[in-house]
């Protein structure tokens, strides 16, 4: 047999030989591969070993830090309803609201035809050195024009804020001058106020806001207290309708002021946190003076804590509605890149050992953020008969009242919400944002007048005798909402309360605006009501006291310290 004719037999099978060994080095290369990344990822993450095979496999070449911060929420939201993730751009914003300042300009604003609006500059702070005014308008922020282009309020307060002693160029018109007035403005910390106002809202009682639960609040609020005392003030109501929460270990010392020593606050504990108990040291300014409480639906986590406290431990009385049920205490937790998770480590249960945390399922967000309006709908907020009790979750206050557990703080003395005056009308031009525009307008194209008073009352007075609803209604015509004459009548007296406390916070704050906005509250006159009656201290109903119950144990086996820094409550997510 020739060469040739050997290597024509042969050939093919060469070829299918070669192509075999090919295709099982070929198999055997890339399974010897993944066997060993099998090995190598064994023994660690699984996510890390997917998102590490997709950055070396992936046909495409994909940015992984985009597919990671669109990872992290979908396996926070297979938790619970509070466990967050919060990426580096926003949890410096996110914090301080509750650290108690931040470094800004130092200034509020509202958006007024699409112009940023100086609402009020804040006394010493950076703006006010640098010559801003009431009712400026910001025009350019570092040579970027912000007037006119929609940008959002949240980018403009992104673009105020910065680091501590930087400086921001803000081209401002000024009333009816033709050219922008500049200012270079050098940032400062900014006071951020928990407590909003205090004030004496009838004689010998005073009247405390607490909006949140910051680092600064216990300060702000026994500086309150010490402030109404040398004003009269024997007896106090504390108001927490509205306040989702914040630091835990300001509503505990908050408590701590009105009891004596050895009573129990409020517990936690978790799966690697074991029972912590938090009690009174005694060093409390305030241990026999009367308090009331005011609650409502947004009253939520470290409001509850506090609510909770005064209530088992028969302190004084809870009245409005059913709080938020938020009982799960979140860690924050700062990762390398500047980004937090807010982690829950425990749950909180208080005295009589509630846990006030409404029912939740892991992974589903959606019932439970329309638990509020289920309420609503259920008629929870105007008839006490709505509230659904869990009666197999009966606990006992301190001298023996029946209490309940499994979803918020019920209030000692339901009232309803205020209804009275709500009309179509009204809902319209509330949630349209024309009143309050009207009010900006108003006290921007009166502020030479308006300004020239000098406290709050006499201001009141002087819009009191001004045909305000009038020119409001012509006002919201010319905004597209039509006058409806007979839901005018009816809704009228709102309207123009709610303008003159509009108009008056626009030149002096909250301390105008609550004396005015609450000035016919039903829950603040009831709250009034109760204490000079002399009724604020629980009593225990012959109901009760027959059954011969369990009370509180109010002697601790120790003192904890009333500072729990790893300890958070946050905003509701």
């Amino acid at each position: 047999m020739d060469k040739n004719r050997r290597l024509t037999i042969w050939l093919p099978v060469i070829i299918a030989a070669s192509i075999a060994l090919g295709i099982f080095i070929g198999n055997n290369y890339l399974s010897l591969t993944q066997h060993g990344k099998r090995r190598m990822f064994s023994s660690g993450n699984k996510i890390n070993a997917i998102l590490d095979i997709i950055d070396e496999q992936y046909v495409d070449t994909v940015n992984m830090g985009k597919l990671v911060e669109g990872t992290i929420p979908k396996i926070f939201s297979e938790l619970d309803p509070h466990s967050v993730y919060i990426p580096a751009e926003d949890a410096t914003i996110v914090n301080e609201d509750l650290e108690g300042s931040f470094s800004g300009i130092g200034v509020s604003f509202n958006m007024q035809t699409d112009t940023i609006l100086v609402i009020s500059v804040i006394p010493k702070g950076p703006a006010e050195k640098a010559g801003l005014l009431p009712f400026d308008r910001i025009i350019t922020i570092n040579d970027s024009i912000y007037s006119g282009n929609n940008t959002s309020q949240a980018k403009i307060m992104r673009t105020l804020r910065g680091a501590k002693n930087s400086t921001v160029k803000l081209g401002v018109k000024r009333g009816g001058a033709p050219d922008l007035l500049y200012f270079d403005v050098t940032r400062g910390d900014v006071p951020v106020n928990s407590v909003d106002v205090s004030y004496e809202v009838s004689k010998g009682i005073g009247y405390i806001k607490v909006s949140k639960f910051g680092r600064t609040t216990y300060n702000e609020f026994i500086t309150a207290i010490a402030k109404l005392k040398e004003m009269g003030c024997s007896s106090f109501v504390i108001d927490l309708r509205g306040n989702t929460g914040g630091y835990m270990d300001a509503a505990i010392n908050m408590v701590n002021e009105f009891m004596p020593e050895g009573r129990l606050i409020v517990y936690t504990e978790g799966k690697a946190f074991p029972r912590n108990d938090v009690y009174t040291n005694g060093t409390g300014t305030c241990k026999e003076t009367p308090i009331v409480v005011l609650t409502d639906e947004f009253s939520a986590s470290a409001s509850e804590i506090f609510s909770g406290a005064i209530q088992d431990n028969d302190r004084g009385l809870i009245i409005g509605r059913r709080t938020y049920g938020k009982g799960l205490v979140q860690s924050p937790i700062k990762l390398s890149d500047g980004s937090e998770i807010r982690l829950t480590i425990a749950r909180y249960y208080t005295p009589s050992g509630r846990s006030i945390q409404k029912d939740y399922k892991l992974g589903d967000s959606a019932d439970y953020d329309q638990d509020l309006y289920n309420r609503f709908i259920h008629g929870e907020f105007d008839s006490a008969d709505s509230i659904k009790n869990t009666h197999t979750e009966k606990y006992h206050t301190m001298i023996g009242r029946t209490v309940y557990g499994g979803g918020g703080i019920m209030p000692d003395i339901f009232i309803p919400r205020d209804t009275s005056g709500i009309t179509t009308y009204f809902t319209s031009i509330v949630n349209s944002g024309t009143l309050y525009l009207y009010a900006l307008e108003y006290s921007d194209q009166n502020r030479e007048k308006l300004s020239s008073f000098t406290d709050y009352q006499d201001l009141y007075k002087y819009l009191q005798s001004q045909p305000l609803l009038y020119d409001f209604t012509n006002f919201a015509a010319s905004k597209g909402i039509k006058k409806r004459p007979n839901l005018i009548n009816i809704s009228g007296k709102l309207i123009e309360n709610q303008l003159h406390a509009y108009i008056v916070r626009n030149f002096f704050d909250e301390a105008g605006f609550y004396p005015i906005f609450l000035k016919d509250d039903p829950t603040l006159l009831r709250a009034i009501q109760i204490i000079n009656e002399g009724k604020s201290i629980p009593t225990l109903e012959k109901k009760d006291a027959d059954k011969g119950i369990a009370r509180i144990q109010a002697t601790p086996s120790k003192i904890h310290s009333l500072s729990k820094e790893f300890v958070r409550e946050d905003y509701i997510a």
